[in-house]
């Protein structure tokens, strides 16, 4: 709920979404037709990258949907950590089953970026 009271106010510093753009590219249709409907900026960056930028105390900062899918699971990591009282250090991530091999692989560096041993990627219904 507080997310989306943060949504309503402040739209376009509030990251929603990152998935789609995981593992894409700038140019790829898809990112585009995406971009349409983020109340947030989305740039071009190192190359073909899909960059997301947002205000933060004044300043303007890009994080590419790696980082902010890393933000995610490190928040998850710590949520895990406290509720078993010890270290994380490994995980297994689940991605939606029409993820590409780039989407994977991007998810999987998310999960490195955070600290995570990435023990595998699987398909979301095949978790369930």
């Amino acid at each position: 709920d507080a997310a989306k009271n943060r949504a309503a106010m402040n739209p376009t510093n509030t990251v929603f979404d990152a998935k789609r753009l995981i593992g894409r590219r700038w140019s790829d249709s898809a990112t585009q037709s995406d971009m349409k409907h983020f109340p947030f900026g989305v740039i071009q960056k190192d190359g073909d990258r899909p960059s997301i930028r947002v205000t933060f105390k004044g300043e303007e900062k890009d994080f590419f949907p790696e980082e902010i899918s890393a933000m995610i699971l490190t928040k998850m990591k710590e949520v895990a950590e406290a509720f078993l009282g010890k270290d994380v250090p490994s995980a297994v991530i689940t991605v939606p089953a029409y993820f590409n091999d780039s989407q994977r692989a991007s998810t999987k560096d998310a999960g490195a970026i955070c600290g995570l041993n990435v023990l595998r990627i699987i398909n979301e219904p095949t978790a369930a």
